[in-house]
């Protein structure tokens, strides 16, 4: 396949491994947890070979009190030279959960102009019940500082009042979080953000997207999922969902469709904070 043509946005361990070596393959771990865990120390104790960390607090934009936001194109460059990765790279991103993060991670990349990013499906998971190689402990022949020309793409992402706009003339806003946070019988983990939802927005929990072996639903099962949302991937669709996230896994399963989303990006983390937007729950 060349390098200049499109590319899935997913990538199996098989396709992976055959592509160790490549020297223009850049292997991102972009681990992230909602419980606290320690990414970091986690890709220290077991990562794909020749792996960074891409840390999703860490490169974010640190003048914002919502989580995680995208930084800016100029921080973002800076932190992507850090880790020796360039926007003309092959890339490849993994996370230790097998389908969480690594969506998120991806989405940002495509954002700011990578064009040949890949999700590994399965993640970390996946590569090791197979039996595939990782290292342990620090890295160590850290890449050579690269060059990342990033290029926002603005089109790709959707502001809160962009959200409001959709909710108003029926574009189709799908929420990734669970059914209890979503109806708002469960309450926010974040403190001051208070429980419910977009009023007209739809409910498809990231985890109806993965199959039972930790990878993406494919083909039929996975149009069957938004179906069974109230969701028409032929008509526009903004994703959200906590933070900004599993948003991403929608995002990633819409592309996997052949099917275009915008992202927001404050998502619930901003919208249920606010008094002037409007919440809805279920009795």
């Amino acid at each position: 396949m060349s390098l200049s043509a499109p590319l899935f946005p997913l990538i199996s361990t098989q396709d992976l491994a055959a592509l160790m070596g490549d020297p223009s393959l850049r292997v991102i771990d972009g681990s992230w947890h909602m419980d606290g865990r320690d990414g970091r120390a986690e890709f220290a104790a077991a990562r794909i070979p020749g792996a960074c960390f891409f840390d999703l607090d860490a490169v974010s934009d640190q003048s914002s009190d919502l989580p995680h936001m995208l930084p800016s194109p100029e921080a973002f460059s800076a932190a992507m030279a850090d880790l020796g990765v360039s926007e003309t790279d092959r890339i490849i991103v993994y996370d230790a959960a097998g389908l969480f993060s690594a969506a998120r991670v991806w989405w940002t990349l495509k954002v700011m102009g990578a064009a040949q990013v890949q999700v590994l499906d399965g993640g970390l998971p996946r590569w090791r019940a197979e039996g595939r190689p990782v290292e342990t402990g620090a890295v160590s022949n850290p890449p050579a500082r690269a060059v990342f020309a990033a290029a926002l793409n603005a089109q790709a992402v959707a502001s809160l009042d962009d959200v409001r706009a959709a909710l108003e003339d029926g574009t189709q806003v799908a929420d990734a979080r669970g059914a209890a946070r979503f109806s708002g019988k469960a309450a926010d983990p974040r403190p001051g953000v208070q429980p419910g939802h977009m009023p007209g927005a739809f409910n498809l929990p990231y985890s109806s997207l993965i199959a039972a072996d930790g990878r993406l639903k494919s083909g039929q099962a996975l149009q069957d999922a938004f179906v069974s949302a109230g969701i028409d991937i032929e008509q526009q669709v903004v994703t959200t969902c906590g933070s900004g996230v599993t948003a991403a896994i929608i995002t990633l399963a819409l592309a996997a469709l052949d099917r275009p989303s915008r992202l927001y990006d404050g998502s619930w983390a901003e919208w249920g904070r606010r008094s002037d937007t409007p919440v809805a729950r279920e009795a």
